[in-house]
């Protein structure tokens, strides 16, 4: 137990229904395309059904957080979530024979509901429950650490399920794993996870709570960094393959490196939270973006054959990745429980972190809308040999999210005065204590 009461069983508690939740969002944006597309449906209905589902996604992700301020239990909605995203899940992976467009658009809107609600609330609740600025840090770490590990297990079931039956029936037994993952993890989190003091219930209509949201102090400023350096951090992971295969020459290599990358980001966690308690979260992440910078100006200049330069460049950027996974949402709390201490009006942790989603998922889109055409415009197309356009794809892949970077550093440091006034919030001491009996 640490000097705030709040003992390690209670933070891997809280943590670990991320894995299943992160488990669950890799084969939705990876695996869900081609298995319907091998199912029969045209590709251009496939696509044209995932980006409606994805736009009602990301639109109802703020009225989510707006919703759960309204009724700010933060298990119970968890609990409601989970059945939708297991059945969902098992409906969505191993469909029966037949199914077409409806039912994909169906079941994606199903999961991503449910998804979406377990994940906002379970943000919210990670931002309430600790009562100073170094434990939010730590939540929001061992939440992380659970998602990379769920991540690093979902990329590697598929192709392991899929030894006897193929892609397609991978995928259906891929449906069966999750759900004793999401039993387990869900349920360790929804009985032994501290839970928060009960919050005021928000009582503004939509449009207003949701704009209340975006003025909690610094937050609009918090959300337009955390934008700038989704975008890139994101444009790497759309093209990160077509770099490993046209620029390395290394296509069997990819699935290591991937594993590399994320291995490194989890083992980084707990380096940033040490880190941040010195110098404090700003400056940690600071350092991070800069670690990013010197990266990826580093990948811009490696080629055919540079495996082991790389294998470095994914773990010093899974590094740089634990910092953008663990210090953005550590001081959105810091924000939150400022506003908190002065009278917000009620809670806005679940429209602020629905907003904070629905750019999460904003940024992944820009990054393919942007970086995927400008590559097309700058003449390189999968497999090309030319240097030309081999130079295109390295200048997309890192120059491109070095210049990101650069400018998310520079609106950071611009306003680090309020966000840092936010890092040193600490709950008033009637709520420091996060208790099984304060919340149902």
């Amino acid at each position: 137990m640490n000097a705030d009461g709040v003992r390690r069983r209670d933070l891997l508690a809280y943590g670990a229904l991320g894995l299943p939740l992160a488990f669950a969002a890799l084969p939705l944006y990876v695996h869900v395309p081609r298995l319907y597309a091998e199912l029969g449906l045209p590709l251009a209905t496939v696509g044209a059904v995932l980006l409606a589902a994805r736009i009602v996604d990301a639109l109802t992700d703020p009225l989510i957080g707006w919703a759960l301020d309204r009724r700010p239990g933060r298990r119970a909605w968890v609990a409601a979530a989970l059945p939708l995203l297991g059945f969902g899940m098992i409906g969505l992976l191993a469909p029966p024979d037949g199914a077409g467009a409806l039912w994909l658009f169906v079941l994606l809107v199903l999961v991503s509901l449910g998804y979406s609600v377990a994940s906002i609330a379970h943000n919210a609740w990670g931002a309430e429950v600790a009562p100073t600025s170094a434990l939010r840090t730590r939540f929001v770490a061992s939440r992380e650490g659970f998602a990379l590990f769920g991540v690093m297990l979902a990329a590697a079931l598929p192709a392991l399920l899929a030894a006897e039956g193929g892609e397609v029936g991978g995928l259906a037994r891929l449906a069966l794993v999750f759900i004793p993952l999401l039993l387990v993890f869900g349920l360790w989190t929804l009985w032994r996870a501290p839970l928060p003091a009960s919050a005021a219930p928000a009582r503004r209509p939509v449009l207003a709570g949701l704009g209340a949201a975006l003025r909690v102090p610094g937050f609009s400023r918090l959300l337009a960094v955390f934008a700038v350096n989704g975008i890139a951090a994101a444009i790497p992971s759309a093209t990160v393959l077509f770099f490993v295969a046209d620029v390395l020459g290394a296509t069997a290599f990819a699935g290591a490196f991937l594993m590399l990358y994320f291995a490194a980001a989890a083992a980084s966690l707990p380096l940033w939270v040490r880190i941040s308690q010195r110098v404090g979260k700003l400056r940690a992440w600071l350092a991070g973006m800069g670690l990013a910078v010197v990266v990826f100006g580093w990948a811009a200049t490696i080629g055919q054959g540079d495996l082991l330069a790389y294998g470095a460049i994914c773990v010093l950027s899974g590094v740089a990745l634990g910092a953008d996974l663990s210090l953005p949402p550590s001081l959105l709390a810091d924000l939150l429980a400022r506003d908190d201490t002065q009278g917000g009006g009620g809670s806005h942790a679940g429209a602020c972190f629905g907003w904070w989603n629905f750019v999460t998922k904003a940024n992944l889109a820009l990054a393919a809308g942007l970086a995927l055409p400008l590559l097309a415009a700058l003449g390189y197309a999968p497999g090309a040999t030319a240097l030309d356009a081999l130079a295109a794809l390295s200048v997309v892949y890192a120059v491109v999210p070095v210049g990101l970077k650069l400018l998310a550093v520079a609106l950071l440091w611009r306003w680090r005065h309020v966000l840092e006034t936010a890092s040193a919030t600490q709950l008033p001491a009637a709520a420091r204590t996060p208790c099984g009996a304060c919340e149902t």
